[in-house]
């Protein structure tokens, strides 16, 4: 499904900038972008047919490899690049990395570990089912935030950018409830906005810090726990200072 959707976000063109904010095509040059998506599309392809069809070890470390890359850039996107979705599976992962979804790539990495010595190749298992089977798909998927993603868009036949946001009030409730307000609580002056904008799938809230600089939260608009940004921009020369406290979305 991955591929299908890595694919299919190239194939349709998203909007302007869109590849710029999915997976490894954040880390690539413009016109790297694309193609990076589909080099990844193609891997997995091989790698899964492979798993499914031999006992070949290549595909199974290779497996292994691709899984703990994954792991790696997603920690690199949540560093340098805190408003990137990881690409999972095209612009439906759109949302900023959170904790969820390296957990459910260090949890890949660890099942492609467990698969490199079972003896049958994977068409097996997807016959005989079994109960650590089932429970390790149920564990990826509470670790999806996709799956919550696509019900809004059954919900709402919209994209994010395009969807009614929750009301300000729910927005900024959510915003005193992370981790990012109470660490920087006490740099502000008061603890209600003076200006407050929505630009696509964020909601920002400017407050003013005790040295009168500007103090920018952002809050993504989806999820129940969804992903809270800061920045503090100086007045005295106008530079902003990130300051990024990821919370998972």
């Amino acid at each position: 499904m991955g591929t299908v959707a890595k694919v299919s976000t190239v194939r349709t063109g998203a909007e302007p900038g869109a590849l710029s904010r999915l997976g490894p095509a954040v880390l690539m040059p413009g016109p790297m972008q694309a193609p990076s998506l589909l080099v990844c599309a193609a891997g997995e392809v091989v790698l899964g047919v492979g798993l499914l069809v031999t006992t070949h070890p290549i595909f199974r470390w290779g497996t292994v490899t691709f899984f703990a890359l994954s792991t790696y850039v997603l920690l690199e996107l949540r560093r340098r690049r805190p408003d990137a979705g990881c690409g999972c599976f095209g612009e439906v992962s759109s949302a900023p990395v959170g904790l969820r979804s390296i957990g459910r790539t260090v949890m890949l990495t660890g099942m492609s570990v467990m698969s490199v010595w079972a003896p049958a190749p994977g068409w097996t298992a997807m016959l005989e089912l079994s109960w650590l089977t089932a429970a390790g798909v149920a564990v990826l998927a509470l670790l999806s935030p996709e799956l919550e993603e696509l019900i809004d868009r059954v919900r709402f036949r919209a994209p994010c950018e395009q969807r009614r946001g929750p009301a300000e009030s729910i927005t900024l409730a959510r915003l005193r409830a992370s981790g990012t307000w109470r660490a920087h609580e006490g740099e502000l002056t008061s603890a209600e906005p003076y200006d407050t904008w929505r630009e696509l799938c964020w909601r920002f809230f400017a407050f003013r810090n005790h040295d009168e600089d500007d103090v920018v939260f952002a809050v993504h608009l989806s999820g129940r726990r969804p992903a809270v940004r800061m920045a503090v921009v100086g007045t005295a020369d106008g530079r902003s200072l990130p300051e990024y406290t990821p919370v998972s979305a």
